[in-house]
């Protein structure tokens, strides 16, 4: 079982390649062979949240939204055993501030097999707008399975107009980003259910 696990997950997880440093920021960029599209992650190099045992690592993100390049906070490549990040996805909200401006909620959601925190619909033209001007970011995690933590994150910025400009060479503004390759967390839960005998 615990095997059939291991292949699941290597199968459901791209493999990024590519990376490329912008300041404080990463971009990791893979490309479907058969479509010639690149998938890009664009994220900063330090953790909101370091990944513990069984528990994936929170990143600060810049993500198109509606053709925006906005802040989410994520964590990539949940497994079966990242029962608290599913958590967050129910009842989580990322609390983001780039000061002194005041901080706005991100509330979570899973994507495929991703927590995702994003801007709500009124607040991304903001997100977008003074995440470009920021020289620092404040993060921090609210609800079931956040880790509970008093102080936030607290994240040094720099050259990111000059990462979205990458980003958008990479994978073009508005651009559909193609979903990760295999299985979905809920389809691999479902799998598992399966498996254990009744």
């Amino acid at each position: 079982m615990r095997y059939a696990i291991a292949i699941l997950l290597c199968l459901a997880t791209p493999a990024w390649a590519q990376e490329e440093s912008l300041g404080p920021w990463r971009l990791a960029c893979t490309t479907d062979r058969m479509t010639d599209r690149a998938d890009c992650r664009l994220f900063h190099r330090d953790w909101v949240e370091a990944p513990s045992q069984g528990r994936p690592g929170l990143a600060l993100e810049i993500a198109d939204r509606d053709g925006r390049a906005v802040p989410i906070v994520a964590a990539r490549d949940l497994g079966i055993e990242a029962a608290a990040r599913g958590l967050q996805a129910l009842t989580g909200t990322a609390q983001l501030r780039f000061p002194p401006n005041r901080l706005f909620d991100m509330p979570c959601t899973l994507e495929g097999r991703a927590l995702v925190c994003a801007p709500r619909p009124e607040d991304a033209a903001r997100a977008a707008e003074e995440v470009l001007a920021a020289d620092r970011a404040l993060v921090r995690m609210a609800g079931l399975g956040s880790g509970g933590a008093l102080e936030p994150a607290e994240l040094r910025l720099s050259d990111t107009p000059a990462a979205i400009t990458r980003l958008r060479a990479r994978q073009p503004e508005g651009a559909p980003i193609p979903a990760a390759p295999g299985l979905e967390l809920r389809d691999m839960l479902q799998w598992l259910q399966r498996l254990i005998p009744r």
